[in-house]
C-alpha cells in the first residue's frame, strides 16, 4: 500500500542541484581533469577566522546560544540590520520591521506563505529562481512566467499585462539568480509603481547585494516613506560571510506583515539558530573591509568570465555578474542533454537553462547557468578550454 502523497509535492520537480550531483554518480574522472563545479553558487570555503572564534567562543561561554530565541531573531541583530541598511539606502528602516529567518529561502516562503494560497497568482520572471518555483507550486499558487527577453530584464508594462484578479505578488531578485544581470534603480522603481497601483506586494530578493558591481546603493525604494505598504526586501547572510550551513537570512517589511510571518516561523522553527545570527552580527560588526576584498575577487572573476565568452566562439553570454554567467550554447541539443555530456566528457558540472524555464521552453533548452564564485582564475582558464574543446 502506498502512502498518500499531496499532489502538489507529486507535481514539484526534484531539486535541480541534488539532481545535477547525481550525474556524478559512477562517473571517473581523469587525473589530469579534475571535476569543474559550477553547478552551485554557495562559498565552500570557511568563514574568516575572527568569525570562526566569535562562533567557538559563543559556543563555550554563552549559555544563551544553546537556547531558544526570539521567533523574529535576535534584538541585536535586527538593529544592526536595521541601522546599516537605513545608512546604505538612504532611507528610514525601524529594527521592527526587520526578521531574522533561517536562509533568504526561508525568507521567501514565509512572505509567500503570508500572501498567497491555492489558486493564487504570483509573477515571476523567466529565468527564475528555481526554489522560488518550487515553493510557489508546493504552496499550489500558479507562477505566471514574465519572459524578460534578450536583456534578461524585466519589464514592468509586460508584467501590467499579466496581472489579474488572483494576482498577489510579483517577486524580482537584483543581482539577478540565475541571470547575473543588475536591475536598473529605475526598473525597480517601475515595479513598485505598478505593484502599489493594484495593491500588490513587490518582493525583491538581494542576496548577491553585496557583490554588486555599481557603487552607492542600487535603488531608492527604501527612500519612499511608505516603503512597507508594497516593498518587501529579502537577504542572505550565507554568501557575504559564508556562512550557508549556518541558515542566516532576513526579510525587511512592515510590521503588520511581521506579524503574520512570525506565525509561519514559529510552527516551522521556532527560532533562528542563534550561533548562525552571532556569526552574522559578529560579521556586521567587524568584517566590512574583508567582504569588500570578496566583492573585488568575485568581480574580478566576473571579467573573466566576459572575456572568455567573447572569445569563444559560437556562445553568447546572456548576462554576467554577482555569482552567475547565462550564456546561450551553440549545439544542437538540449541544454539538459549537452550538460551532460559536459560532465562525462570535459568534467564540468553546470545547470542548463531547463531548470530555470517553464516546461518545454525554447529559450531554455539554449541556455546554461554558470556558478563561478568557487572557481578562480585559473580554473576559469581551464573551463573555457574544455569548452573550446568539447565536440558535441
Amino acid at each position: 500500500m502506498t502512502l498518500p502523497l499531496n499532489p502538489a509535492f507529486a507535481l514539484t520537480d526534484p531539486p535541480p542541484v541534488m539532481e545535477a550531483r547525481r550525474w556524478l554518480v559512477g562517473v571517473t574522472h581523469p587525473a589530469n581533469r579534475p571535476l569543474i563545479n559550477v553547478s552551485q553558487a554557495a562559498p565552500v570555503e570557511s568563514p574568516p577566522l575572527g568569525l570562526r572564534q566569535a562562533l567557538a567562543d559563543a559556543a563555550l561561554n554563552d549559555p544563551n546560544a544553546h537556547l531558544y530565541g526570539p521567533v523574529l531573531g535576535l534584538p541585536a541583530l535586527r538593529e544592526e540590520i536595521a541601522t546599516q541598511w537605513s545608512a546604505a539606502y538612504g532611507g528610514a528602516i525601524s529594527p521592527t520591521q526587520v526578521a531574522i529567518t533561517q536562509g533568504c529561502n526561508q525568507a521567501f516562503t514565509a512572505i509567500m506563505a503570508t500572501l498567497a494560497g491555492p489558486g493564487d497568482e504570483v509573477i515571476l520572471p523567466t529565468p527564475w529562481y528555481f526554489n522560488h518555483k518550487m515553493w510557489l507550486d508546493m504552496a499550489s499558487v500558479t507562477t505566471v512566467p514574465l519572459d524578460t527577453g534578450a536583456t534578461l530584464i524585466p519589464d514592468a508594462g509586460a508584467a501590467a499585462a499579466l496581472i489579474t484578479d488572483r494576482t498577489r505578488a510579483i517577486v524580482l531578485v537584483s543581482p539577478n539568480n540565475p541571470g547575473g544581470v543588475e536591475y536598473p534603480a529605475a526598473t525597480l522603481t517601475a515595479f513598485r509603481d505598478l505593484a502599489r497601483a493594484h495593491g500588490l506586494a513587490l518582493i525583491v530578493d538581494e542576496t548577491y547585494r553585496d557583490f554588486d558591481s555599481r557603487t552607492g546603493a542600487p535603488h531608492d525604494l527604501f527612500t519612499d516613506p511608505d516603503w512597507a505598504e508594497t516593498f518587501i526586501h529579502l537577504y542572505s547572510f550565507s554568501k557575504a560571510y559564508r556562512l550557508t550551513g549556518h541558515r542566516v537570512g532576513a526579510v525587511i517589511a512592515s510590521e503588520a506583515r511581521l506579524a503574520e510571518v512570525e506565525k509561519f516561523l514559529d510552527t516551522v522553527a521556532i527560532c533562528p539558530a542563534q550561533l548562525g545570527q552571532i556569526g552574522a552580527l559578529w560579521g556586521m560588526r567587524n568584517l566590512a573591509q574583508w567582504v569588500a576584498g570578496e566583492r573585488d575577487e568575485i568581480l574580478a572573476r566576473r571579467r573573466a568570465m566576459t572575456d572568455g565568452f567573447a572569445a569563444l566562439a559560437g556562445w553568447k553570454l546572456l548576462g554576467c555578474g554577482a555569482y552567475f554567467a547565462y550564456v546561450e550554447h551553440p549545439f544542437d541539443m538540449a541544454s539538459d542533454v549537452l550538460c551532460k555530456r559536459l560532465v562525462t566528457e570535459a568534467s564540468l558540472l553546470m545547470l542548463p537553462g531547463t531548470m530555470f524555464q517553464p516546461e518545454g521552453s525554447a529559450a531554455g533548452k539554449r541556455q546554461i547557468r554558470i556558478a563561478f564564485a568557487n572557481v578562480d582564475a585559473a580554473g576559469i582558464a581551464e573551463m573555457f578550454h574544455r569548452l573550446a574543446a568539447f565536440v558535441p
